[in-house]
């Protein structure tokens, strides 16, 4: 991988974060987004890569435009896309969650690949190589009542990638997916604060009830970390793929109790 571009987005924390450090080790030029400028440039100082980094709204198609070409002004070239910006979005009863609920997840955590992949894919066709992954989860095959607008979204996504594989491998572009389950992130921990709250035990109490009564296909019984799932996009993005495309690759310690994905 070393002197390829990676554009990241969802980049300054979390399975962002940790990619973004992991193929700077590896020699990737980084170009790295998120909402906010300030927050991804605190998180991101430290990487030891060549890094261009942009705040950029992934809900908009002429942000995520602006976004490639000054990437590409840059670096002349995008070869990778690590697609991790997403949103948990409202949690009910699934008749009882608004338009907007939906709406709101499907923009953030499906459309926005779409605006990527009409970004990004065109000129990665054009060179004969380009690696395009995005995040789904668990929810995507295994979903949890109160979680639909996420479901509904994540499954989108993962059918979405599936599609564009068929169409992008004979042009040396390969596109999948990675689906964690319950990794430590400020989403998951806020999940478990919440839930330590309700229950009226410490952070550690809430964790271990949860993957008791809600994950028991852990066995490992702990939070999956980022570097663990950034490992599996490093190898996805990287030569040693070669011929890994339209997968699903699960980072999910067991969580997902069935054969197929």
């Amino acid at each position: 991988m070393n002197n390829r571009v990676a554009l990241i987005t969802g980049a300054s924390g979390g399975i962002g974060l940790a990619t973004a450090q992991l193929l700077a080790e590896e020699g990737v030029k980084l170009v790295l987004s998120d909402l906010k400028q300030e927050a991804l440039e605190e998180a991101c100082s430290g990487l030891s890569s060549d890094v261009l980094m942009i705040a950029a709204d992934m809900t908009q198609q002429t942000e995520v435009d602006a976004l490639v070409q000054k990437a590409q002004a840059r670096f002349g070239a995008v070869d990778i896309v690590v697609h991790t910006a997403g949103v948990t979005g409202a949690k009910g009863d699934p008749l009882e969650l608004s338009d907007d609920d939906y709406l709101e997840a499907w923009e953030t955590d499906f459309f926005s690949a779409v605006r990527v992949a009409r970004a990004t894919i065109p000129s990665m066709r054009g060179r004969g190589w380009g690696r395009f992954v995005c995040i789904t989860s668990e929810n995507a095959v295994q979903p949890y009542w109160e979680e639909a607008v996420y479901n509904v979204a994540k499954a989108g996504l993962a059918a979405f990638i599936k599609n564009l594989s068929y169409k992008e491998a004979r042009h040396g572009v390969l596109c999948n997916t990675v689906a964690p389950a319950f990794i430590e992130t400020g989403m998951t921990n806020g999940m478990m604060e919440k839930r330590a709250e309700e229950m009226g035990v410490s952070f550690d109490e809430a964790v271990k009830s949860f993957l008791e009564e809600e994950r028991p296909g852990i066995v490992q019984q702990r939070c999956g970390q980022p570097k663990e799932v950034a490992a599996a996009i490093a190898l996805l993005v990287s030569e040693r793929a070669s011929f890994i495309n339209g997968s699903n690759l699960r980072v999910d310690g067991g969580s997902v109790q069935s054969v197929q994905n």
